[in-house]
């Protein structure tokens, strides 16, 4: 190396990245003499932001958001079980030369559910509203779980088809979007023994986009509102959810946890976190 080590997040746009606030927290509790950056890479520039980091030495990786984490497949040398599973990246790593890409978001996403999932289930049902690289992850490692997948995006057909190649068996739905908008009179049966999920996985909500909307009659006694978006940490989906009464996780802890794992990759070694990484949660919403 004839610089610095480094990785970076790359996306379009990227200032709003708060990848770098974690990881570099955790470079410097680690005590490694390295960097992690943010880099805005504009879709007909991925091809030579890939080009130009294959032969930089001091380049250990990086993390991909929107919109690049499906468009990136075909320019990998590689892709990790996972990000060939799910159809999405969000971290790449060279080696020997080779990209290779790999998905953390699924891990990331399905650490605060580890406590619910450990318990048995008579039934399991997740609500995902979102068909991007996100969704894609979400509902194939749901689908693992044994959860039936409803999945809803603005188009239903592009739904269907990650249903059918994401969850080939069982019974699934792939209704609109705007079916959820409204209230429905729906009599739930009894969810004693039941897991039921409502995860907002697309862009709505965030800053400067439309909220997502989601009334809270379509949800199951007991159901868990989880929210992917971290900008802002506590979106109206989740205000929403709150006033209805029910259980909330939000975007810093999957954010949090992909990033985990993605550390791991880059500089060998898992991050030093703190329990309940309360250090981060509180630099992130400083």
């Amino acid at each position: 190396m004839s610089g610095r080590a480094y990785a970076e997040v790359i996306g379009d746009p990227i200032a709003q990245s708060k990848s770098p606030a974690i990881h570099q927290v955790w470079l410097q509790r680690a005590g490694l003499s390295a960097d992690y950056r943010a880099t805005r890479v504009e879709s007909g520039r991925l091809q030579a932001y890939l080009n130009s980091r294959r032969t930089d030495a001091d380049w250990l990786g990086c993390n991909v958001t929107m919109p690049h984490k499906q468009t990136v497949l075909p320019l990998l040398d590689r892709l990790s079980a996972d990000a060939q599973r799910i159809g999405a990246v969000n971290t790449i790593v060279p080696d020997d030369g080779a990209l290779v890409g790999h998905n953390t978001d699924a891990a990331g996403f399905l650490e605060p559910l580890q406590p619910v999932l450990a318990a048995q289930h008579l039934f399991r049902m997740a609500r995902i509203l979102g068909t991007g690289g996100a969704a894609r992850a979400i509902a194939a490692t749901l689908y693992d779980a044994g959860f039936a997948l409803v999945l809803a995006g603005r188009n239903p057909d592009k739904a269907r088809e990650i249903l059918g190649e994401l969850a080939p068996e069982g019974e699934h739905h792939a209704p609109p979007l705007d079916h959820f908008a409204t209230p429905t009179e729906f009599a739930f049966d009894d969810r004693e023994g039941c897991c039921d999920l409502v995860i907002n996985a697309s862009p709505l909500g965030m800053r400067g986009q439309p909220p997502l909307p989601f009334d809270w009659s379509h949800a199951p006694p007991g159901s868990i509102a989880y929210d992917i978006v971290t900008d802002p940490v506590q979106t109206p989906f989740l205000q929403s959810a709150q006033e209805a009464g029910f259980q909330t996780i939000d975007g810093y802890t999957m954010l949090i946890g992909q990033a985990a794992a993605a550390f791991a990759l880059f500089f060998g070694a898992p991050p030093p976190r703190l329990p309940g990484d309360t250090d981060l949660r509180d630099l992130l919403a400083s």
